[in-house]
């Protein structure tokens, strides 16, 4: 009886170390921080390896090493850290999952609508949510819970309306609010011919895995954002295909 315990309970702590470190860094997936973590597990997987083998001195210095590394981490990566945070506290613990054909539904009406408003000089602001939830944002707008329709994107953008300066939120296949405030981006490097649209879609995209749609009513272009990244001068055919790619990444869709 004891050997099995002696047995088992290794195998435990490998696996609960597993996990942990997996989800550590799905934590900070997407953000610099990534890079110093794995340097951080290469430093403690060193550290138990020196204690095991009995090197005082190199013990020594990898136990004061990894203390000064946590607090370096918390420092520097602040921001990184929070914007983790955020994901993590916004995530769904069940996801309603839309069919294939609700999701094509879906990105042609607003592939079509934000093409007729980048055609007429019209901007636009349009979030769908993906794993992590919207909700926080939803609550900053004004509730619509209807449709997704062409029609109803196109008269929710008319110039001059009062929602037409917010975001558009789409949830669970629905719009479910308008006029709703994103965070706005702090990233330095962004071009000055990106306005407030573009740096609010930044902003909610270095927080959550949604896409968000801008459509520019200077330049007449549609850009999407995903993770921080920006693809712009997308065609009506590019946006619908680029947008259902990175749903299917992210699991939003089943068969």
């Amino acid at each position: 009886m004891p050997d099995i315990a002696i047995l088992w309970k290794p195998i435990v702590e490998i696996l609960i170390l597993w996990f942990a470190i997996y989800h550590l860094m799905l934590f900070f997936e997407g953000s610099r921080a990534v890079l110093v973590l794995r340097g951080i597990i290469i430093l403690l997987i060193s550290f138990l390896l020196f204690q095991r083998l009995g090197f005082e001195i190199l013990n020594w210095l990898m136990t004061k090493l990894l203390g000064i590394s946590v607090i370096a981490v918390l420092i520097i990566f602040h921001p990184e850290i929070r914007q983790g945070l955020a994901r993590l506290g916004q995530r769904h613990l069940f996801v309603s999952a839309l069919r294939e054909e609700q999701i094509d539904y879906i990105l042609n009406q607003v592939a079509k609508a934000v093409e007729y408003l980048s055609r007429n000089k019209v901007g636009a602001l349009i979030a769908i949510e993906n794993n992590d939830s919207l909700s926080a944002y939803i609550e900053s707008g004004v509730v619509v819970d209807a449709k997704v329709s062409s029609e109803l994107i196109q008269t929710i953008f008319t110039p001059n309306s009062l929602l037409h300066d917010g975001a558009l939120i789409i949830q669970q296949g629905r719009i479910v609010a308008a006029g709703c405030i994103f965070p706005l981006s702090d990233k330095q490097e962004l071009s000055r011919i990106f306005g407030t649209r573009h740096r609010a879609a930044l902003g909610l995209s270095e927080e959550t895995d949604s896409l968000i749609i801008v459509v520019s009513e200077e330049r007449q272009d549609i850009s999407l954002i995903y993770k921080g990244k920006l693809l712009k001068d997308l065609s009506k055919e590019d946006l619908v295909f680029k947008s259902k790619e990175l749903l299917s990444v992210k699991g939003a869709k089943h068969a």
